[in-house]
Order: C-alpha cells, then sequence, then structure tokens
C-alpha cells in the first residue's frame, strides 16, 4: 500500500524540508495542494514547475497529484447559477489538469466544499446539472493530460452538495467517463450511516484515490477511529492507489502529525499481516 501526505501539512514550510521531511517519516507521495504553490496558479512558470518536481524527485516522492482546488479563488463555482462562471470554472480544472500532469500527478481531488455549494435559488437538481456541464467540459483536458478527477464526498457539516458517496457515484455515473472517479474521505465517511469498511466495499470499482484522517480532524491514529477494519477493506477490493494523511487541526504538531500518522497505518498493516 502506498502511504502519501498532503502538503498544507507542513504549514508553510520550505518545499524541500517539507519533501525531505516526508520522506523521512515514511512517505513515498505528496498531494499537492495548488494555493501553496502561488497565489494564481496562471501565473505558474515553467520553471517553477520543474523545481517542484525537481524537490519532490529528490527527496525520493512521487507528487501524487492535486487537491483543495478551487481553494482561495475568486469567481469560480462548480454549482453556479451564471453560465460563465461555469465556464471559467471548467477552463481553471483544465489549467489545472494540465499543472497537475507537468508536476507529474495524474490525479485531481474535488473537494473545494465552500466553491461547490449550491446557493439559494438552485435546487439539487439544478446543482447537478450544473456540475456535470463543468466536469463534462473539463474532460477533453483530463484525456489529453490522462490526469483523473477524484470527486469527494463531505460531510453535511461542510457542504450541501455531494455528502454521501452514493451521490458523488451518481453524479460519475451521469458523466459516465473514466476520467471522473471517486475519491473516499475517512472524516467524511464516518457522518455516513453505513460502516466505512461498506461504502469502501460497495464503490471500489470507482474508487481512485484515498484520504486517511481521523473526524476529529487530525490524523489516523489520533482519535477513536479503526483503521485496522479500514485497511483490510481496502486490501479486500485489491486496492492500489494511494492513501494520503490529510489533516485539518495541527494542535499536536507538524512533525507529530506526520510521523505518528504513517506509524499507525504500518501498525495496523503489520497487524493485518499477523493475523492473516
Amino acid at each position: 500500500m502506498k502511504f502519501a501526505i498532503c502538503n498544507e501539512t507542513f504549514q508553510g514550510w520550505p518545499l524541500e524540508k517539507a519533501f525531505y521531511f516526508a520522506a523521512d517519516c515514511g512517505y513515498s507521495g505528496v498531494e499537492i495542494a495548488p494555493f501553496t504553490l502561488a497565489e494564481k496558479i496562471t501565473a505558474i512558470t515553467s520553471r517553477q514547475v520543474e523545481e517542484v518536481r525537481r524537490l519532490a524527485g529528490r527527496a525520493g516522492l512521487e507528487v501524487v497529484g492535486l487537491h483543495w482546488l478551487l481553494a482561495n479563488t475568486q469567481g469560480l463555482h462548480l454549482t453556479s447559477s451564471e453560465t460563465e462562471m461555469r465556464r471559467n470554472t471548467a477552463d481553471y480544472l483544465a489549467h489545472l489538469a494540465r499543472l497537475c500532469a507537468d508536476l507529474g500527478g495524474r490525479l485531481m481531488v474535488f473537494g473545494s466544499p465552500k466553491q461547490r455549494n449550491f446557493l439559494p435559488g438552485v435546487t439539487r437538481e439544478s446543482a447537478f446539472d450544473y456540475a456535470a456541464e463543468v466536469l463534462e467540459k473539463t474532460i477533453p483536458a483530463l484525456e489529453q493530460t490522462d490526469v483523473v478527477l477524484a470527486l469527494e464526498p463531505l460531510g453535511p457539516e461542510e457542504t450541501n452538495f455531494l455528502q454521501t458517496a452514493a451521490e458523488a457515484v451518481e453524479l460519475i455515473e451521469r458523466i459516465g467517463s473514466p476520467q471522473v472517479r471517486l475519491n473516499l474521505d475517512c472524516k467524511a465517511m464516518a457522518t455516513e450511516s453505513k460502516p466505512i469498511r461498506e461504502l469502501i466495499a460497495k464503490h471500489g470499482k470507482l474508487i481512485a484515490h484515498f484520504h486517511a484522517n481521523d473526524p476529529n480532524r487530525q490524523g489516523p491514529g489520533f482519535g477513536r477511529l479503526d483503521f485496522l477494519p479500514i485497511l483490510e477493506a481496502l486490501g479486500k477490493i485489491d486496492y492500489r492507489g494511494w492513501v494520503s494523511v490529510e489533516v485539518f487541526d495541527y494542535a499536536p504538531g507538524i512533525e507529530r502529525l506526520a510521523r505518528d500518522s504513517i506509524n499507525y497505518l504500518h501498525h495496523c498493516l503489520d497487524k493485518l499481516a499477523h493475523e492473516g
């Protein structure tokens, strides 16, 4: 199983320091939030892109891809009723697909809860129509770059659109492209009525990426969520993608979050191996 970590975990550390520390902890991949590279992604130069690739490679890390795709942006929204805003959002996602490929990544995780909430006056049905339109317009860029966009269900405390895996799958199946798949997030799945292991088993064929975290918004092993059955469920579907540590509460400290999270995941894997 391949473990990665989201780079915003390192809270403003220089990329070189963050990458080397992640590698020292045992991670083999890094997932990048675009806003950590530049305020405006369209302003990133090819030289900057090459420098990120070089630093990751020197540390022994693979760039998994991008997440927090629309965070800190203005005038972009997945379910907007405004035609121009939807067109601009599709254009921006296409730009991110090219950036992702240039960085060496092959995956974009669509979370960005604030930029996908459907606003007053927009029905759930219309939100699905608008989201499908935006994503369908992005598919040519995804195909050209061989990048997969993975929709991430998020809990009701974060968004009112795509709150469950079933809703995300509904949109994925409506689009009907192999370039649009599913990202499952443990914190979000903990808000669903079905156990996480059942969600993994049910939607296994569509899972392109996996976020490991605890409902307390810290890393795996920092709360009550048991990752033993979660990793076992991923093994049963023969999941071969990345398991990426993503945290939101940094109270335990950056170093401890990064190191203890992967150590806990390896502990779970070791236990499963011995039990098997």
